[in-house]
């Protein structure tokens, strides 16, 4: 896989995770950079920013770094291991927008949330926008990926979790207590939350708005969702 972007790559050169090749603009100059590369004993390729324009659609900054992919659990891996009093999982119901689930990994990092859950097919996957768009937090939340979100939610029931959906005709997201472990599951950016998954929920929560727009962008959403779970639970 690809990652791109001075932030991204800085995080990922001070790991000790594999780094296949590194791809410097030739007219390169961020020294703090330039100097993890050394200290990893890797020589760049330097390349012309209009070649390295053709590798990556994104915006490169002139370092483009050429990494193993991500890795991703399953739900056995991961959900039995939390040991924590209220966990919190972040489930995506098909969301499609690579800048989105950016976000999203990112305010899931900042609020402490335990894993992400993201089904295989229908889904954005793990790419280098992503990457980017985390702005390298991916590196410190646990993605999840499964078959079957539904299958997954009555698991996650089986495990004791209650289920939070998003919906704009649910109780205000306020009013639920947060102590317990829960799952929140947010909504593909244009349909919302599937039918059937609305179905398997404990709750239906809503985001009120006084404003001309009737939804928020999906990232935006679960940003205030968390920040509103983890004060409902004192942190």
């Amino acid at each position: 896989m690809q990652i791109y972007g001075k932030n991204v790559a800085r995080e990922k050169l001070q790991t000790k995770d594999k780094i296949k090749k590194v791809y410097l603009s030739n007219k390169f100059k961020d020294n703090e950079i330039i100097t993890l590369i050394k200290k990893r004993n890797i020589n760049p390729i330097l390349l012309d920013m209009r070649d390295l324009d053709k590798m990556c659609k994104g915006l490169h900054q002139g370092i483009i770094l050429e990494v193993e992919d991500v890795k991703t659990y399953s739900l056995e891996d991961i959900i039995p291991n939390i040991d924590k009093e209220y966990p919190l999982v972040v489930l995506l119901d098909h969301i499609e927008d690579p800048h989105n689930f950016g976000a999203i990994i990112r305010s899931c990092e900042a609020f402490g949330v335990d894993a992400i859950i993201i089904p295989n097919d229908r889904s954005v996957d793990i790419t280098g926008t992503v990457v980017k768009a985390s702005v390298g937090t991916i590196e410190k939340v646990k993605i999840i990926k499964v078959t079957n979100l539904n299958n997954t939610i009555k698991k996650l029931k089986d495990y004791g979790y209650w289920v939070v959906g998003t919906d704009m005709e649910g109780t205000v997201y306020t009013d639920i207590d947060y102590k317990m472990k829960t799952a929140l599951i947010i909504g593909n950016e244009g349909k919302g939350i599937s039918r059937l998954v609305s179905e398997n929920c404990d709750y239906l929560a809503k985001i009120p708005m006084s404003g001309t727009v009737n939804s928020l962008n999906a990232s935006v959403a679960c940003g205030i969702f968390l920040a509103e779970i983890n004060r409902s639970r004192g942190v």
